[in-house]
């Protein structure tokens, strides 16, 4: 290359190196800058309205804006019907088809409702007495009979002695009265639905009231029973429901005729049936007291069946019901004739001609403070004990004379024919071998993943409060760590 030209090639590299640097330089000493101007915001035209969104509403002027946005919640739903709300809170579920089927379990027979020697067993419920139960209202939803796969009970040593009372009241033709007591989920319902299990299965006619609460709270309507003194108020429609489930819970009262000739608003037919009386009182509830009261003379002739007389929740009714009479002062729940009814064959001033049991169950889960019910049923336990206690009243609690009266057979440290008539059953806790058949039918069902030795009975026992049956439950099938 001739030395002109590498040297107009070096010039030009040159310049152009000076170029770039003095660039650089003026950057770095003056770097560009972008200036805030507020006049294109100012001037352009305002931005469109969100959707949606409503102009502010002009001064002295009141608008609602019902417009919803596209994300709203809306209640597209299907509201449920009159009653489906409570029907469901109160569904009563017995069968878990998840549950394995227990190849051991016998069911409990005619001659096993009152034989001693099933103590500490596990029996099953024969369908027909299941569906008797479920129409007399036996079951609680508290009850954990949704966890296996057919209702089942254990044979404990309080239902064996309320065999024992069922038998003697069968065989000698005496109302025997007994008022279940005892600790929180101790099983006092159970027992009261065993004690139903074993009338239904010896053909007793049973008459249940499921919750002594449900008469006393105002909710169903009342009037006056004409020429009662002291007066007494009916309530028609509970009287009927009571019909009703009376008749689906006796099949056998379709086979027994009417032989007496009671008066009623309406006519009976020619040669009827209980079950035809009973209907009257159901279809027409304005006349059910004075169909419930034939019912009843039908049932106490002789040769009848024995009768189980039943409640819950006694303590509801060991006071003044909600209802107001006239004067607008509560009713005791005393003059309610179905109260009063089950009262007068609880404290003796009535009995069963043809022998049966009155079972009054306590609880302590539901109850209202009853001071005069809580202190005759700590005599009666106190006097199981020693015939000669006298636990002391409590001075500064207000006495029911009214209830007091009706248990003053509790008090009383003597016996009529050598035999109590009116006592409590005090239901405890489980024994060991109790618990550990109650528990080995919790693992056969699948609901116990747990081998069932002695230790571990011991210590469910132990931690269930000294074998409290509800918390056994709890303890080993409900509580899953």
């Amino acid at each position: 290359m001739p030395p002109s030209i590498c040297l107009r090639s070096f010039s030009q590299l040159s310049l152009d190196t000076a170029a770039r640097v003095s660039m650089a330089s003026r950057t770095l000493v003056h770097p560009q800058i972008a200036y805030f101007s507020t006049s294109a915001a100012r001037y352009a035209n305002p931005s469109p309205k969100k959707k949606g969104m409503a102009a502010p509403a002009k001064k002295g002027t009141r608008t609602l804006n019902v417009k919803k946005g596209r994300n709203s919640t809306q209640d597209t739903g299907k509201r449920p019907a009159q009653g489906e709300r409570k029907a469901a809170r109160k569904r009563i579920v017995l069968t878990n088809d998840n549950a394995l089927e227990v190849a051991s379990l016998k069911d409990m027979s005619k001659i096993d409702a009152l034989n001693e020697a099933n103590q500490g067993r596990v029996l099953g419920i024969p369908e027909t007495t299941v569906d008797a139960l479920r129409a007399a209202g036996a079951f609680k939803t508290t009850q954990g009979w949704s966890l296996f796969r057919r209702p089942a009970t254990l044979v404990r040593k309080e239902t064996i002695e309320l065999a024992k009372v069922m038998r003697a009241a069968e065989d000698q033709k005496r109302t025997v009265r007994r008022i279940l007591s005892g600790e929180r989920l101790s099983g006092k319902s159970t027992l009261l639905l065993q004690g139903l299990s074993m009338a239904f299965l010896r053909e007793w006619v049973v008459v249940n009231l499921p919750e002594a609460q449900d008469i006393i709270n105002a909710h169903t309507e009342y009037a006056p029973l004409p020429d009662s003194q002291p007066t007494q108020y009916t309530q028609d429609t509970y009287t009927a429901n009571l019909l009703s489930q009376i008749l689906k819970a006796n099949p056998n009262l379709e086979n027994i005729k009417v032989t007496t000739s009671p008066k009623l608003p309406l006519a009976l037919p020619k040669n009827a049936t209980l079950k035809q009386l009973i209907e009257i009182g159901v279809v027409n509830p304005e006349v059910s007291w004075p169909v419930f009261t034939a019912l009843w003379e039908e049932l106490t002739q002789p040769g009848r069946p024995p009768i189980m007389l039943a409640i819950d929740g006694t303590a509801h009714m060991m006071k003044e019901s909600d209802y107001l009479n006239a004067e607008v002062n509560p009713i005791h729940s005393f003059d309610l004739t179905i109260i009063r009814h089950f009262i007068d064959h609880l404290s003796g001033a009535k009995s069963l001609p043809n022998g049966g049991v009155v079972l009054a169950a306590t609880s302590q889960s539901n109850a209202p403070a009853t001071p005069a019910l809580d202190f005759s049923v700590q005599v009666a336990e106190a006097r199981q004990v020693d015939p000669n206690a006298l636990p002391r009243w409590n001075p500064y609690k207000n006495i029911d004379a009214r209830v007091m009266e009706a248990l003053k057979d509790l008090h009383s440290p003597t016996t009529k024919d050598g035999v109590k008539h009116l006592d409590v059953v005090n239901v405890g806790g489980l024994s060991k071998d109790e618990a550990r058949s109650i528990m080995e039918y919790y693992a056969e069902s699948g609901m116990l993943r747990a081998k069932v030795d002695d230790g571990f009975v011991t210590e469910k026992w132990s931690l269930a409060g000294m074998g409290n049956i509800g918390e056994l439950e709890r303890a080993s099938v409900r509580l899953r760590i």
